[in-house]
């Protein structure tokens, strides 16, 4: 009865963390490392950024996405209808390697989350002060990117965990085979991270969210436009808009890259 659902979490897990969103945002945040590296060595948005760089580096030495497609390829696609029917499940020493990795990556995940949070309230903290926009900027959006797609994957992985713990326990008490000694898995995977995930996270969401609207050097570039715009004269107000924008006079700063006095 658990083999279809385990199948299901694996991949649920592997498509979370290794999916198109995750691999684009690494990209782009190695990239603006890589690019601000000689000018803001010492900058404090930027060092926070390294630490959520060294954060994904660690996830992915491990190698839990590997390790969770090893175990998804072990378990059978088809299962027998009959009661007695005889089927391939998973060892104990391969449960216990993933659900010890998964315990691992849900440790880092939290810690991702923690760093992705307090780099983005620096980000917008900078952002408000007018200090290096465009990299404050491209980091809030990239951080809050980040912070949705992996408080996902944890949360994928924390189900995960849920059964493979208990396909452990079936799996023991068929055949013996204790792998890893001298460790016993937590039932409640709360306990062995520390805190509630789930309220940890609604805190860090609640952070993020009060955090000091940004907007007022973007007000500088756009000027204000009302808000209610009837359906008829959508396209006409567009228009205006849009002129109006090409119109004004916007004094340009000498480097963007400078903080702004």
């Amino acid at each position: 009865r658990w083999l279809p659902a385990l199948r299901r979490l694996c991949g649920l897990a592997v498509k979370r963390l290794s999916g198109p969103g995750p691999t684009a945002e690494g990209r782009v945040l190695r990239a603006v490392l890589y690019v601000y590296h000689n000018r803001l060595l010492r900058h404090r948005p930027y060092l926070a950024l390294q630490q959520v760089e060294q954060c994904l580096k660690r996830l992915w030495k491990m190698n839990l996405v590997g390790c969770i497609e090893t175990l998804a390829g072990l378990i059978p696609k088809e299962n027998e209808p009959q009661a007695h029917a005889e089927c391939l499940v998973p060892s104990q020493p391969m449960l216990e390697t993933v659900a010890l990795k998964v315990l691992g990556g849900c440790k880092l995940i939290l810690r991702l989350l923690d760093c992705c949070c307090k780099a983005f309230l620096l980000s917008v903290q900078h952002l408000c002060l007018e200090e290096f926009i465009l990299l404050n900027t491209v980091a809030s959006g990239l951080l809050s990117r980040l912070w949705i797609q992996y408080r996902c994957a944890l949360q994928s992985l924390i189900s995960l965990y849920g059964v493979l713990l208990t396909s452990l326990h079936l799996v023991s008490e068929t055949q013996q085979m204790p792998y890893i000694k001298g460790f016993t898995f937590p039932s409640d995977i709360s306990n062995f991270l520390g805190v509630n995930v789930s309220s940890e996270v609604k805190k860090q969401k609640a952070r993020m969210l009060t955090t000091k609207k940004s907007t007022s050097w973007m007000k500088k570039l756009f000027p204000g436009m009302p808000e209610a715009v009837s359906e008829v004269g959508k396209k006409r107000h567009f228009a205006t808009c849009r002129s109006a924008v090409k119109n004004c006079s916007i004094p340009c700063p000498t480097d963007i890259g400078e903080p702004v006095l």
